[in-house]
C-alpha cells in the first residue's frame, strides 16, 4: 500500500497534470460507475465531510473531502481531501493520498476543459465571481486555454477582489483588477463564478451573447450561484446530469431544458457551440472519476521522479 502525504502531492501537482487528468475523466463518464455523494455531518459540532466514489476500468475508490471550520486555531487548514485507491485486480486498498492542494487544481483543471471545449476561441475577457482560494485556481487554469488578455476579478469584499487580482496578474502574467459584479458580467466573453452562494449573483440579462459560463461553486442542495432565468436562452452542460440536477446548479433549472455531459461532446456524440452567438452554460458538481484520475496520475509522477 503506498501513502503519499499532502506535502509530497502538493510537490508533484501542476495545472498541465491535472488537466490531462480532468480531460480524461470527463470523457470516461460513459465507462464509468458513479454512486451517489454522501454527505457526513460530525454531531455537537459545525464539522462536516462528503464522500464521492466510482469505478472505471483499471480505476476504483473514493475521495473523502472534509470541512473542519475550527482547524486554523491548530495552524491547519479547513479543507482537506483524501483519496483512496483500490486495487483493480483485488480489491484491496493500493494507495491513500492527502490531495487537498490537488484538489484546488482539479476542480479548476474541469472548468479549463470546458473553457476549452465551449467558449469562443477568440475569448478574451474573464471575470471570475468570488475571491477565495478557488477563484485564483479557476483564473490560472482558464488563462491557459484561450488567449485571455484581461481578468476581472468580482466578490462581495473589495478589498479581497483587489487582493486576489494583484496576486493572479503576478501568476498568469495577465492584466487583472477588481470589478463590480454587474461591470465584470457585461465586459466578459466568460464568466466563472466559484462561491457558496445560496442565491443568483448577476442577472441574466447582464450575459452578452456569445459568452460561456462555468458555474463551479455549487455542490449541495440549495446552493445556487446563476439566475434560472439564464437557461431558456443558454445551452446547458455539465460533468454528471443527474448528479447537476441533484446538488449542482442545475437543479435550479427547469426539466424540460436539455444538459449535455461535456464528456459526450468530448467523444463527439454529443455536440458542442453552435456559433458564436449562444450562450454555454458548465456546471461542475464534482465526481469522483476526477479524483481517481488525479491520485494515478500523481503516483505515475512520483514513479517517474523516482526511477
Amino acid at each position: 500500500m503506498i501513502i503519499m502525504t499532502e506535502e509530497r502531492s502538493a510537490s508533484l501537482i501542476s495545472e498541465e497534470l491535472a488537466l490531462e487528468a480532468a480531460r480524461l475523466a470527463l470523457s470516461s463518464v460513459g465507462q464509468s460507475v458513479l454512486l451517489p455523494v454522501v454527505v457526513g455531518f460530525v454531531a455537537g459540532t459545525q464539522n462536516r465531510f462528503t464522500i464521492k466514489s466510482g469505478s472505471a476500468p483499471g480505476l476504483s475508490g473514493a475521495k473523502i473531502g472534509s470541512f473542519w471550520p475550527d482547524n486554523p486555531a491548530l495552524g491547519l487548514p479547513r479543507h482537506s481531501s483524501t483519496i483512496i485507491l483500490l486495487d483493480a485486480a483485488t480489491g484491496r486498498l493500493a494507495a491513500v493520498i492527502e490531495a487537498a492542494a490537488g484538489n484546488a487544481y482539479r476542480t479548476a483543471a474541469a472548468d479549463a476543459v470546458a473553457v476549452e471545449t465551449l467558449a469562443r476561441k477568440n475569448a478574451r475577457v474573464l471575470a471570475v465571481i468570488g475571491s477565495g482560494n478557488q477563484a485564483r485556481y479557476e483564473a490560472r487554469a482558464v488563462a491557459r486555454v484561450r488567449p485571455i488578455a484581461e481578468i476581472l476579478v468580482a466578490g462581495r469584499n473589495r478589498a479581497a477582489a483587489e487582493g486576489l487580482a494583484a496576486q493572479v496578474q503576478v501568476e498568469t502574467g495577465v492584466r487583472a483588477r477588481a470589478a463590480g459584479i454587474e461591470e465584470a458580467c457585461h465586459e466578459a466573453d466568460i464568466v466563472v463564478t466559484a462561491t457558496t452562494a445560496t442565491r443568483p449573483l448577476f442577472h441574466a440579462n447582464w450575459i452578452r451573447p456569445g459568452t460561456h459560463v462555468s458555474a463551479m461553486g455549487a455542490d449541495g442542495q440549495g446552493k445556487q450561484e446563476l439566475p434560472p432565468e439564464l437557461y431558456r436562452s443558454a445551452r446547458l452542460f455539465c460533468d454528471i446530469v443527474d448528479q447537476s440536477r441533484s446538488i449542482g446548479e442545475f437543479q435550479h433549472a427547469p426539466h424540460d431544458v436539455p444538459i449535455t455531459a461535456l464528456g459526450d461532446v468530448l467523444n463527439g456524440v454529443g455536440v458542442g457551440r453552435a456559433d458564436d452567438e449562444e450562450i454555454t452554460v458548465f456546471d461542475s458538481s464534482g465526481f469522483a472519476l476526477q479524483d481517481l484520475a488525479l491520485a494515478t496520475a500523481l503516483l505515475s509522477r512520483a514513479d517517474k521522479e523516482e526511477t
